[in-house]
Parts: structure tokens; C-alpha cells; sequence
């Protein structure tokens, strides 16, 4: 999984098969629940009941190519979820809005829960030589990818794809689930995506404790997913 010790090992990131880092980004966040008088950032956050979760799921995937700058969801904690944009690096996602944002190395941005800090979201990004991830492979071939690179990892002790897709954002998005049981805090749910936009490759990793005594919740899991679905390259202007 493209956990912190992933994030810190940018040499693990996708290059082409026929010939194949980064800087902390300065990005801007849009803060919830207010109103604010930057115009370049105005936001609202929405409480939607339980009924409105399924629908809000489908809000929030991509029109045009255009991210939907509102909260859509609410957790069991009742954390909301908020749009987090780079513009000197070009991306955005939906981040819970309690989740707290750190510096580690290799990392662009890393998100962690505040009461457990293993729970985290991060994005790397890296110059590559393709212009798309097509380019490279399949999503199922990138999957394979991952997963071999996660089994060569000596904390590892299983690692299984769940689930392979892909979708149409600013260009063509991959997402992969995966499960990892790890000697470094037991099982976890990793939602990833990844995508090329200007000759850069763009990771999302999202890391989520799935212990059987503790199990990642349906509620927690709507909203991880669609920080996943939200990951995406900013609209060229």
C-alpha cells in the first residue's frame, strides 16, 4: 500500500515498460462549514441524511470533468467531506474535514485521522516520460503492479486485489482496492487511484484499518470511497 512508508519511496511509483520526488506543494484549502470572502475559494458544507448517502455518491463522480465543490456525505463520526485543491501541482480530492494534513517526505500532501494516525491519505507525484496511463498498461496490469511491489515488502504478509475500474475524470482515472495483513498494523483497506495528466504520474492512496475485531464500517467505507472517486487533475485554465 502507498502508506507513509510507500509515500517515502517515490522510486516505487509506475514508468513506462518501454523507458521511464517531489517538493512539499504550497496548495490552498477550502474550509467548510463558512462562507469566505477569497474568491478564488467559496465553499458550503451540507448535512445529508442517511437516505441521501447513495445519491450523494453519484454527485460527487465527475460532470464535465469538473469536481463539485460541496460536502456530500457525513460518517459515523460525523466527519464531512471537504474539496482539497493543489494548484501548483494540479490536483484535487475530497478529504474528511477532521482529518488533520502532516509533512512527510515524499509525499505531496498526507492526510491523517487524528485518533489514529495509521488511517491516512496521501498523494505523490512524479515526472514521468507517458502521457497516459494507457500508455503503460491495463488498470488490471497496474494492479498486478502494486500488489507484486506490496508482496516484496518484508512487513507483508498477505496481499489480495479486490477490486480493478477505471473512469473518466480530466483524462482516464484508475482505482484499485486492495487488502494488505501487515506485520505493521494488521489488516488494512487501501483505496488507490492514479492517473497521468503533463507528463506526470498523479497517486492517491487511501489506508484504512480493517481488523476482523475492528472492521472498516459502511458508512467510514462510503465516505473513503469517495475521496476515491473525487481524485483528480484540476481543469486546465
Amino acid at each position: 500500500m502507498w502508506s507513509s512508508s510507500f509515500l517515502a519511496s517515490p522510486k516505487l511509483t509506475l514508468l513506462p515498460s518501454s523507458s521511464s520526488s517531489s517538493s512539499p506543494a504550497h496548495p490552498k484549502i477550502q474550509t467548510l462549514l463558512c462562507f469566505t470572502q477569497n474568491p478564488s475559494s467559496s465553499t458550503v458544507g451540507i448535512n445529508v441524511s442517511k437516505r441521501h448517502l447513495n445519491i450523494s455518491i453519484l454527485t460527487l463522480l465527475f460532470n464535465g470533468g469538473f469536481l463539485l465543490d460541496k460536502a456530500k456525505s457525513i460518517s459515523e463520526s460525523g466527519d464531512l467531506l471537504q474539496t482539497y485543491s493543489d494548484s501548483k501541482d494540479g490536483f484535487t480530492l475530497l478529504v474528511p474535514s477532521s482529518w488533520v494534513k502532516v509533512e512527510k517526505a515524499g509525499a505531496n500532501v498526507l492526510f491523517e485521522e487524528p485518533d489514529k494516525r495509521s488511517n491516512n491519505i496521501g498523494v505523490v507525484v512524479s515526472p514521468v516520460r507517458i502521457k497516459s496511463l494507457q500508455d503503460f498498461g491495463s488498470p488490471q496490469y497496474v494492479a498486478d503492479k502494486l500488489i507484486n511491489a506490496e508482496k516484496r515488502k518484508e512487513s507483508t504478509k498477505e496481499a489480495e486485489v479486490v477490486s480493478v475500474g477505471e473512469r473518466s475524470g480530466q483524462g482516464q482515472v484508475y482505482e484499485f482496492e486492495y487488502k494488505i495483513d501487515s506485520t505493521r498494523g494488521g489488516i488494512k483497506r487501501v483505496f488507490s487511484a492514479a492517473f497521468v495528466s503533463s507528463k506526470k504520474l498523479y497517486l492517491l492512496n487511501v489506508v484504512h484499518s480493517d481488523n476482523p475485531e475492528n472492521p472498516l464500517d459502511s458508512s467510514t467505507r462510503l465516505l473513503l470511497e469517495q475521496v476515491l472517486h473525487s481524485f483528480d487533475a484540476l481543469p486546465l485554465t
